[in-house]
């Protein structure tokens, strides 16, 4: 009887246990009443019986005799047939049958007229609301098909039919959360389209306009060779810009598996320094790696590596020539820190919450190369292997960037 779990059939059930229980109650009730009357009834008609014989002269002695006996003879059978009283007779001839059954009628009906309203009422009540109910659900399912998300299904109670609510809700949470996806997906790719043709716009049309200047001038070897060397920088700069979105849309769209993996942080930092040595020295700017040299980071190299490598890139970016940039890496009781300190122009209060945003760009820096992807790309590595990634910057003298990993992602060698 599972159907008794729900709330609403378990009392429908009750009030119709609760009918048959006063039904049968005013079925011993009536039988009680019927039998009384008829009682009544017999005496009255026994009393009458003797009164009448009494006033023929018919002693007492026989009269109490004859009421006691319950013999049957054929002379009494034949005398009743002659005054008409048999089984055979209408009932309506019977007075005594008559007047027991129409008060025994009479009772029955209004009884069961009673009881028959009483159920037809609960009912039509309980299928009234299961009626609202479905009314609800249909109501709410057709909701969940266009999209809609706002009213739920009742689940507050038990029984089968809940339970198939509760499997509708479900698969109307995943419904919701796939149609958020996919709305997140496409603004994802509305945007990342958007941003890499705003981006190309720029060194493709310099391709193109150094392209006819080599072709005008073909005799101009000086000419040429300079042209040419701007077109290679514009190549590169859409490889690397190229580069960057894939990663970044690679690493949103959640098809990247970090490969973590205890190692050591010096050669971490060593081979997210090698890229910048040449550039450094050739700038006149000093790369400085502080830290117990034992410690250890569990994480994915390639991908940590690329992101500290950004971290030094944009701290060389933004750093005048005798410039000083400091990694340094220590372990409080619950992570390991990882900061990349520049002197240099610093970031202003106004661009410093925007920073991480892809292609932001301060009006106020002074590198014109970048695409404005290294930052986010850094963020979105370190993030995606459960780290933080934060910033203190003060204009005109300098900027820290800080990789935080928690314990569960480190290891200390013993």
């Amino acid at each position: 009887m599972s159907f008794l779990r729900e709330k609403r059939a378990r009392f429908y059930f009750l009030f119709l246990c609760g009918i048959a229980l006063v039904l049968l109650l005013f079925s011993i009730l009536m039988t009680w009443q019927h039998t009384r009357q008829t009682q009544e009834l017999l005496l009255e008609k026994e009393a009458s019986l003797a009164s009448s014989l009494l006033e023929q002269g018919v002693s007492a002695e026989v009269i109490a005799a004859a009421m006691k006996s319950e013999s049957v003879n054929t002379n009494g059978l034949t005398f009743m047939e002659q005054i008409g009283h048999t089984s055979a007779t209408p009932l309506p001839l019977s007075p005594l049958a008559r007047q027991t059954a129409i008060s025994f009628g009479i009772f029955a009906c209004v009884i069961l007229f009673l009881l028959g309203f009483a159920v037809l009422f609960g009912s039509a009540i309980y299928l009234h609301r299961q009626d609202a109910l479905y009314q609800t659900v249909i109501r709410t399912v057709n909701e969940y098909s266009d999209g809609i998300f706002q009213n739920h299904l009742p689940r507050n109670e038990n029984g089968l039919l809940y339970q198939m609510f509760g499997g509708i809700e479900e698969l109307a949470v995943a419904l919701q959360a796939k149609n958020e996806n996919e709305h997140k997906s496409k603004e994802f790719l509305q945007e990342m389209v958007s941003n890499i043709s705003h981006q190309l716009k720029t060194p493709l049309a310099a391709l193109s306009m150094y392209t006819e200047i080599i072709m005008d001038e073909p005799d101009q070897p000086d000419t040429v060779t300079s042209f040419a060397e701007k077109s290679m920088a514009s190549l590169q700069r859409i490889e690397q810009l190229i580069g960057a979105l894939l990663k970044m849309a690679r690493l949103e769209a959640g098809s990247i598996v970090f490969e973590k993996k205890p190692f050591l942080v010096t050669e971490l930092l060593g081979q997210a320094q090698a890229p910048f040595a040449t550039r450094a020295e050739v700038e006149g700017k000093q790369i400085m790696l502080s830290g117990p040299p034992d410690e250890m980071l569990t994480c994915d190299f390639e991908w940590t590596s690329e992101a500290i490598g950004n971290l030094l890139k944009n701290a060389l970016d933004h750093t005048g020539r005798g410039g000083l940039i400091c990694v340094e890496w220590k372990r409080s009781p619950d992570m390991l820190r990882i900061s990349v300190s520049d002197n240099g122009c610093g970031i202003s209060q106004d661009d410093i919450h925007h920073i991480f945003k892809r292609f932001y760009r301060s009006k106020h820096s002074s590198d014109h190369a970048g695409v404005g992807l290294g930052l986010p790309l850094a963020k979105a590595i370190v993030e995606g292997q459960g780290g933080t990634i934060s910033v203190v910057s003060t204009p005109c003298e300098g900027t820290t960037f800080t990789i935080s990993f928690f314990t569960n992602l480190t290891e200390s060698q013993g």
